[in-house]
């Protein structure tokens, strides 16, 4: 049984990078990446979301890591030389299966070339969707291995997330924003990340303020899970959204929530979640002790601690590509009057 199973995964492997038909589209690189994902699905029931979830924290991670190299080809995934060659293999770079077998490690040859390469993405596939599956196949199963491989409960958290994100929308190309209130509003904001703050301890502002009405609608700037709803002695009635991309994005201060949204959602850009207001400061409740605005904050985890970010320039970006949509619609209009 185990070798009819070994002999699938092997035909897998030889089936994730087919040629291009002549003349055929080129292919995206996310395009490529969720194809392999969703093959692999196909045939070992691991639900290609987990797969295409940690590929991507892995590749979130490298990014803000200088002690972490950043991986070359369509997978991110870096599986620790003695985990893939075996923890008492004399050779950490081992890529013979079967002195790998003997000393215990999970390094996989996916593409039949007799090496298992930890740099060749069928392998590395072909190696991960074995690891997860090895307690069964449900998201708590996996959640487990996760643990097992990361050590980390915020890791495991964070990719779970994201996979239920992926899952929703089904796919990966989930890179599209939105400015944070609706452009037809008054709203004011300039970069005030840094600046120091002093009510309960003297402190860093780990973000941006947005002054507004009270009642503005605040948007969703990403897709996104909601990891946190609820109070906070500082923030007031506060919303917190993870991204595909592992930024955590923090709204605050609010007057309000969004109805029936809760902890465990899923987001888009562009939704309403809340409405700026002037909470916090206090014990739940407590409003007024400052002018109405929203606090945006954005934080990143890389794999030990999670820090904060400036999010003026994300704020500006996303602000100027608003306005560019709202022109090009009005030119499309125009156009459309034009015709009749």
């Amino acid at each position: 049984m185990g070798k009819r199973i070994l002999c699938w995964l092997t035909i897998l492997a030889l089936l994730i990078t087919p040629l291009p038909a002549a003349g055929a589209r080129k292919k995206s690189e996310w395009e490529q990446r969720q194809q392999m994902y969703e093959r692999m699905e196909t045939l070992t029931g691991v639900p290609w979301f987990f797969l295409a979830a940690m590929d991507q924290y892995e590749r979130n991670i490298q990014q803000v890591r200088r002690d972490l190299p950043k991986k070359k080809g369509l997978l991110a995934i870096s599986v620790p030389d003695r985990l893939w060659s075996g923890p008492l293999n004399p050779d950490p770079q081992d890529t013979v299966p079967e002195s790998i077998r003997f000393f215990g490690g999970i390094g996989q040859d996916g593409n039949r070339d007799g090496k298992a390469d930890p740099a060749d993405d069928t392998d590395i596939l072909l190696t991960i969707t074995r690891y997860l599956s090895e307690k069964g196949l449900s998201q708590e199963d996996i959640r487990i291995r996760l643990w097992e491989y990361y050590q980390q409960p915020v890791t495991v958290d964070i990719i779970t997330h994201i996979a239920k994100i992926y899952e929703r929308y089904g796919t990966i190309n989930l890179d599209r924003h939105s400015f944070i209130m609706p452009l037809r509003y008054n709203y004011t904001y300039h970069n005030t990340w840094g600046d120091r703050r002093g009510w309960g301890g003297l402190r860093i502002h780990e973000g941006t303020d947005i002054f507004a009405d009270y009642g503005t609608p605040v948007l969703s700037t990403c897709y996104g899970y909601v990891e946190l709803k609820g109070w906070n002695r500082y923030g007031g009635w506060r919303i917190g959204i993870r991204d595909t991309r592992n930024n955590y994005h923090y709204f605050a201060h609010l007057n309000g929530f969004s109805k029936n949204l809760k902890q465990g959602d899923i987001v888009e850009p562009g939704m309403v979640i809340g409405y700026v207001g002037s909470s916090g400061y206090g014990p739940p409740g407590t409003s007024g002790k400052f002018p109405p605005h929203l606090h945006y904050g954005l934080y990143k985890f890389n794999g030990r601690t999670t820090f904060s970010f400036d999010p003026y320039p994300s704020l500006k970006r996303w602000e100027r590509d608003a306005y560019k949509r709202l022109r090009e619609e009005k030119k499309k209009k125009r156009s459309q009057r034009k015709k009749r």
